[in-house]
């Protein structure tokens, strides 16, 4: 990560834990400025990571633990059989509606983990044959698991654009803040 995370007001472990999960969005975010929908869709190697289809998955992936926490129906829950649209965009998906659809992802996380009683309550786990039957995690564990999942697909983001045009995490930190990064 290449942008520096403010410290938190004394105590405050849910601001804490929202700016690390904020400083990784912006990571991923980041990786489409300046791109157009077409070079964003790319695949520039024989994977199939796009950017724009990574900014979709973890938006429906932060979706996705919000609901579970929330103990809600997800409005967007994917099967098998729908799993592989998750990392693409299709039909009228553009990267400005997913980034939408993402801010909105981003302030509902926010609310609820602000307003949860507790960072030690607990929501159960999906079955699934990567988690232990009848497990259950914290809303601390969600916070750390979102960190961990955005920070992985912001790693693969940064190859991905870097591959595209030569950028790397520093040049669009610098082009989003108008300079260059060795000013």
């Amino acid at each position: 990560m290449v942008t520096h995370v403010p410290a938190e007001a004394h105590g405050d472990e849910r601001g804490a834990l929202l700016s690390f999960v904020e400083a990784q969005r912006g990571a991923i975010r980041r990786s489409v400025l300046g791109l157009t929908e077409e070079q964003a869709a790319s695949r520039p190697s024989v994977s199939e990571l796009s950017l724009s289809g990574l900014l979709k998955h973890v938006a429906e992936m932060e979706l996705n633990w919000l609901r579970l926490a929330q103990q809600r129906p997800n409005e967007r829950q994917r099967s098998e059989e729908t799993w592989g649209d998750s990392f693409r965009l299709v039909g009228d998906e553009t990267i400005p509606g997913t980034l939408a659809f993402w801010d909105t992802v981003a302030k509902e996380t926010e609310d609820f983990i602000r307003s949860v009683p507790s960072l030690d309550d607990t929501f159960p786990l999906p079955p699934a044959p990567w988690f232990p039957a009848d497990a259950r995690v914290s809303m601390r564990w969600l916070m750390l698991h979102l960190v961990e999942e955005i920070a992985r697909h912001a790693g693969h983001a940064d190859v991905v654009r870097e591959s595209l045009d030569g950028k790397g995490a520093f040049d669009l930190v610098a082009e989003e803040q108008g300079g260059d990064w060795g000013a």
